[in-house]
């Protein structure tokens, strides 16, 4: 299973990583996550917990499930006045 994953904002500035094509069996946007997360200290930025996450340019929330090719985003919230 081939996923690309995309960084955003301050995601895409603490990694210096615009994206990023991984393997392995992921079942969810959370196991895809906590895999990234164990590629050591600068890859914690993903653990905060307002973290909002797309599948195929679509929001959705961390246990959405994950197929071959699939395009995952990680970003900050938006705010804005």
């Amino acid at each position: 299973m081939k996923i690309t994953v995309h960084f955003f904002a301050r995601y895409r500035e603490a990694l210096d990583l615009d994206s990023l094509l991984v393997e392995g069996p992921f079942t969810s946007v959370e196991q895809l996550r906590q895999d990234l997360l164990r590629g050591g200290e600068e890859w914690q930025v993903l653990a905060e917990p307002n973290l909002m996450c797309a599948r195929n340019q679509e929001l959705c929330k961390l246990d959405e499930p994950l197929n071959d090719g699939d395009e995952v985003a990680f970003f900050p919230p938006v705010t804005g006045g």
